[in-house]
């Protein structure tokens, strides 16, 4: 035991550890170097870049770790790179390391969920903007154990470097006990050296982990507020107040002012939208996936102030035709204006980049509440509201925060302010969803089958937040749903769409009464309008 003990404490072997420390250290360094760079050009749109990384990935990781050793330290020298042993060996961990970093780097973005990303540039954020404050902070947490596990990969393959004479912690074993003959002792206290590095690693690894546990609370730390997935401490939020009531039980009041709306009164209010100025005009709008044609030749203009019920079978282009206004597709032939103009294009007519467009978006004023809520898991409910409006309109956060409190407050939500969106029901998800959704005050709000992801008891208290924003906000509202007696109480137009095309367009409570065409009229038969509660005139 005092010859092992000895063996810990000896010299010789400590500063066999420092090499080992500094070896691995470069191979890390290096690797992530590498591997931001591989990721990045895997993911990027174009292929010769993406097929340079792929064929450097498949070499690195194809071909023994010592041979890339030797290669590096005995055959860069015949190019005139001469190395190092500690830089050869430096060198060669970090271009091995790089490919398996990068797949991590690489699998950890491809697993944020697409919807979120989609959501920030209907947002108006700028692919860096949506890296940093969206994707970036989700993929790092499930990073960290893949980067831990590879660290300490990385600290084992250093022992590699031996063969090329670096003096780390195995060579210095391996000639101590050469000299001593003392196997065991040495390479046991060898082994217990090495197992106490790897234990720090995993230690930092547990930290890291729960530094980033969303559901622990959040810190006031200075250092911790400028990482990109901070959420507010408590401190810089307003001060909690009583829950307000829920959309749900002001039902009755929103729902008889409906009632009270005459067919007379809602043909005086058609008549007046109908002299606006058009707020989306759509002409001519054609796309097809593949063979498959979605919006055929399509026509529609939508006035300000004006509701409008998207109608048709699945299939019929209603959830395209509204990815297409905030040009989150991109269409084949057409033009679509919003305000006037022509979003994602400039003045000559070529494309605008990704970057400028997301700051026409932003700038336009389009919101967009979609199928499956697509709230920032990472996020709580108050701060997906308030971050897009720092992050893309630059809003002080005490004005963001306090925006974000009021909007929850009138959706009802303002007691679950500090919630994650997975503790959340889907009701309370879409209601946070729109409320994201009105923050920087859109001109035309879209709303993509609001309630088809929801459970039939939830359905109501969205729809409720989504009358009350028709009768008392007078916002132009374009609305694909599958909710009759929603479209007749709340849209002053329904549109009914089949094979990509308008097939009817009129009054809501006259295309759900008495429709023209024989498609409409089969499709309310199929969807159960006989059972709707018409308004009374």
């Amino acid at each position: 035991m005092d010859l092992f003990l000895h063996y810990l404490r000896l010299p010789y072997l400590l500063q066999g550890i420092g090499f080992t420390i500094a070896v691995t250290g470069l191979a890390l360094a290096g690797g992530l170097a590498v591997g931001l760079l591989l990721a990045s050009m895997q993911l990027s749109r174009l292929r010769p870049l993406a097929a340079i990384a792929r064929g450097y990935t498949v070499i690195f990781r194809g071909t023994p770790l010592i041979l890339q050793l030797v290669f590096a330290y005995d055959a860069l020298p015949h190019i005139g790179l001469k190395l190092s042993a500690m830089g050869a060996a430096g060198l060669a961990l970090a271009a091995n390391e790089g490919p398996f970093i990068a797949e991590i780097l690489r699998s950890g973005v491809l697993g944020v969920d697409r919807g979120q990303t989609v959501a920030g540039q209907a947002l108006g954020m700028t692919p860096a903007v949506l890296m940093r404050r969206v994707i970036a902070p989700q993929a790092i947490r499930t990073m960290v154990p893949a980067l831990g596990n590879e660290s300490v990969s990385a600290l084992k393959n250093s022992s590699l470097a031996s063969v090329i004479s670096v003096g780390e912690l195995t060579l210095r074993s391996t000639q101590l006990a050469s000299s001593t003959f003392d196997f065991f002792s040495i390479f046991f206290a060898s082994g217990l050296i090495y197992l106490f590095l790897t234990g720090a690693i995993a230690a930092i690894q547990l930290v890291i982990e729960g530094a980033l546990d969303l559901d622990r609370p959040a810190s006031p730390n200075r250092f911790l507020r400028l990482l990109p997935w901070h959420r507010s401490s408590l401190a810089a939020r307003p001060a909690a107040v009583a829950p307000a009531a829920s959309p749900a039980d002001a039902a009755g009041d929103i729902s008889s002012a409906f009632a009270r709306a005459t067919v007379s009164d809602r043909a005086k209010r058609y008549t007046a939208l109908a002299r606006n100025g058009a707020s989306v005009q759509i002409s001519a709008l054609h796309k097809r996936y593949g063979e498959q044609i979605v919006l055929d030749g399509f026509d529609l203009t939508i006035r300000t102030g004006e509701v409008v019920a998207l109608l048709g079978p699945s299939g019929s282009g209603k959830s395209t035709l509204l990815r297409c206004i905030n040009h989150l597709e991109q269409w084949d032939a057409g033009e679509i204006r919003v305000g006037g103009r022509r979003l994602g294009f400039r003045d000559d007519g070529r494309r605008l980049n990704p970057h400028d467009l997301a700051n026409e978006r932003a700038s336009v004023g389009v919101g967009m509440v979609f199928q499956q809520f697509n709230l920032f898991s990472h996020l709580t409910a108050r701060e997906n509201i308030a971050g897009p409006l720092r992050w893309v309109h630059g809003m002080a956060p005490a004005d963001a925060h306090r925006r974000a409190h009021e909007l929850l407050e009138r959706v009802g939500l303002s007691h679950r302010a500090d919630a994650l969106p997975r503790h959340l029901s889907g009701g309370q998800q879409q209601r946070v969803a729109i409320a994201r959704a009105l923050a920087p005050n859109p001109r035309v709000l879209l709303l993509d089958e609001p309630t088809s992801a929801l459970d039939p008891e939830l359905v109501g208290e969205v729809l409720e937040v989504i009358r009350k924003l028709a009768l008392e906000d007078g916002l132009t509202m374009i609305i694909s749903t599958h909710q009759l007696r929603f479209a007749d109480e709340v849209a002053d137009r329904v549109v009914f769409l089949s094979g990509g095309t308008v097939v009817e367009d009129g009054p809501a409570h006259e295309v759900l009464t008495r429709p023209r065409h024989p498609l409409t009229a089969r499709f309310l038969s199929v969807m159960g309008a006989d059972s709707r509660v018409e308004v009374v005139s």
